[in-house]
């Protein structure tokens, strides 16, 4: 072991270890932690020679402070093993720990169980952190007069997520702060808070054996979540706050609190073949216990079937009905499609730059390839042609990958006119490729209309009502993102950028701070802090600021505005070089510097070179407040509306 574990909290307890002698060789380490820790502890391997087994194991069961149970595929056909779970059960000490995966079998599934199957071995890993505090709290409780413990069922999924990083312009994912693992302590009350039709669908988890078919259990959970956001009745939490909750040993009373839902769904795939089990669990928060669980066998040419099937059984376990049995708009029947459809979504999301970008557009195009009437690829074409457009292209290119990105959209829109996506799509390739104000908002509204209960559409739609002059429907639409996913620290950034465009300066900076708490390497963020610094007057804080953006381009950009400002000529020059050299493609910043520096020539010329070449920054120009020493002047007021924005 790397190093040693920590001392536990109160005062070492005495444990029994249970487990199948196949798992002794992955069980070993385990104990050996334990012990580092400073418990006393008893397994099996430590009885001496000539000792009568089944009278030792009943001494040592009887003397037990907490009964640890490893649960495993050996583990749990043993009698053995769930003879002594059942008895640390009955004394109300038992500890379950799954080894390997394998949920506890029946009559122990109301118990949370902490999961060590991902352990790295490493004493202070956070898997045998949650095994410590649990060990902690059930000792504690050993004493006459103290409750006993409450453990929730929840096999948690085994690894951590890889969040999506678009919404609208700006690039970023998701963390959250540490929680209290294991479920143990006691909670306020935060039912009314609540509504007792809202749900969190969490990350099914991928039993396959096979890393590599996580995508397809991400994008089953991801379709159920879906179909359940389709009934305006239904409040379901956003992918992405529900997505930071792969970690294990988290209490699911304690994930209600923070996502504000009443039920939690979640589930696992074991995929085999041409063959998938689904498992699925509906779990009430206020009590902790299982309201609804069922399986599922299915062919995968019948897999759409098993999601709506999901998704109506909770729904009606919720007294409401996600509308009936015909297929949710923009679908496929065409398993392959599907699955090429999932792969692309799985590459896009993971945020490893522009190979892994032209991956998931390659796959997107295959899952059109194979069903040329699957609305939901061709809205995801767009979305990922738009999104290497904005990000990778050099401006001779930037046209036609956005015309290709409408197309897209179009033939989305024409198969499915009532899927969400395809509109919101429509308008943000039309807003961002050909830089027009007045043609995307019927897409966004019929977006917004189609989709109001899914978080992405909200912040889309703010973010076109913002740079269109529409503060007051850009806040309300992204507060209604935040509720849906408070736990995505883009909703807020979105918040800060939106504050800042509506010249509320001083109330963008605790948005983005807060998005920062839960992502510090959050994109854009620090320059939107920076630039409300900086016109508010506070230059040094701005610059500050701006040195921490991870953006290059903001970076440079508000370094070239912030040392001009304060008198640092070579270090303003040196920052505008920089942009100057990235090419026409960051035209807009290079104006933004230029109308801070006092040359309006220069800052109208690179405004006009950003709409020749479609820099989407240029969205932008009715709100930005740092181009105002420009405003006035009549060529400004001439582009404006070549923009349609007078």
């Amino acid at each position: 072991m790397s190093a040693q574990a920590a001392p536990p909290p109160g005062k070492p307890a005495k444990l029994f270890l249970s487990y199948a002698r196949a798992d002794r060789a992955r069980v070993k380490p385990i104990a050996q932690a334990l012990a580092a820790a400073g418990h006393h502890l008893w397994w099996d391997a430590l009885m001496e020679g000539g000792s009568a087994f089944a009278q030792e194991i009943e001494t040592q069961l009887a003397a037990a402070d907490v009964v640890i149970v490893m649960w495993s595929a050996a583990s749990v056909g043993s009698d053995w093993v769930r003879d002594e779970a059942a008895h640390g059960r009955d004394r109300q000490r038992l500890v379950p720990v799954m080894l390997d995966g394998t949920a506890p079998p029946l009559g122990f599934r109301q118990y949370h169980a902490v999961d060590l199957s991902r352990w790295s071995g490493r004493a202070q890993a956070p898997e045998m952190a949650a095994l410590l505090r649990a060990i902690s709290v059930v000792s504690a409780a050993a004493d006459p007069g103290d409750p006993a413990p409450i453990f929730t069922a929840r096999p948690a999924p085994p690894h951590s997520p890889a969040l999506s990083r678009r919404t609208a312009l700006i690039a970023g994912g998701g963390t959250t702060a540490a929680l209290v693992a294991g479920g143990l302590l006691a909670l306020r009350p935060w039912q009314s808070r609540a509504t007792r039709n809202s749900v969190a669908v969490l990350p099914f988890t991928n039993l396959s054996g096979d890393p590599a078919q996580a995508y397809f259990s991400d994008g089953l959970s991801e379709e159920v979540r879906s179909a359940l956001a389709r009934n305006p009745r239904l409040k379901v939490a956003a992918p992405t706050s529900s997505n930071t909750f792969r970690a294990p040993s988290l209490d699911v009373r304690q994930i209600a609190a923070q996502l504000g839902v009443s039920y939690m769904l979640e589930g696992s795939v074991r995929k085999s073949g041409q063959v998938v089990r689904v498992a699925a669990v509906l779990i009430d928060a206020s009590t902790g216990f299982t309201s609804w669980s069922q399986s599922f066998d299915r062919r995968l040419d019948d897999i759409f079937a098993v999601q709506s099937e999901i998704a109506n059984t909770v729904a009606n376990a919720l007294i409401v009905q996600v509308g009936g049995s015909a297929p949710a708009p923009g679908t496929t029947r065409n398993v392959a499609a599907y699955d090429a459809l999932l792969r692309g979504r799985a590459l896009f999301n993971a945020d490893d730059g522009e190979v892994s970008d032209r991956a998931a557009l390659a796959k997107f195009d295959e899952a059109i390839a194979r069903d040329p009437h699957y609305a939901a690829a061709f809205a995801a074409r767009s979305r990922s042609l738009a999104a290497i457009a904005n990000q990778y292209a050099k401006a001779a290119e930037l046209r036609a990958l956005y015309q290709k990105a409408i197309a897209a959209a179009a033939q989305a829109v024409e198969i499915a006119p009532d899927l969400a996506s395809a509109h919101a799509a429509l308008g943000f390739a039309t807003f961002v490729g050909l830089l027009d104000f007045k043609a995307p908002r019927a897409s966004y509204d019929k977006a917004r209309a189609l989709g109001g209960g899914d978080a992405d559409i909200l912040v889309l739609f703010a973010f076109f009502a913002s740079k269109s002059g529409r503060a007051a429907e850009a806040l309300a639409a992204i507060r209604e993102a935040q509720g849906l996913d408070r736990l995505n620290p883009r909703t807020f950034r979105a918040e800060g950028s939106i504050q800042n465009e509506a010249r509320n300066h001083a109330a963008a900076i605790a948005p983005c701070e807060k998005a920062l708490a839960m992502n510090p390497k959050l994109s854009t963020a620090h320059a939107t802090i920076g630039t409300a610094q900086y016109l508010l007057g506070n230059v040094a804080a701005a610059r500050a600021s701006f040195e921490r953006e991870p953006n290059a381009f903001q970076r440079l950009a508000g370094r070239a505005i912030c040392a001009h400002r304060l008198g640092d000529t070579a270090t303003a020059q040196a920052a505008m070089g920089g942009l100057l050299a990235v090419g026409d493609s960051v035209a807009f910043q290079q104006a933004q510097v230029r109308a801070q520096w006092g040359q309006t020539d220069a800052a109208i010329a690179a405004l006009e070179l950003a709409h020749r070449v479609s820099d989407s920054g240029i969205t932008g120009i009715l709100n930005d407040a740092m181009l105002d020493p420009v405003r006035k002047d009549s060529r400004f007021a001439a582009l404006l509306s070549t923009l349609g924005l007078t």
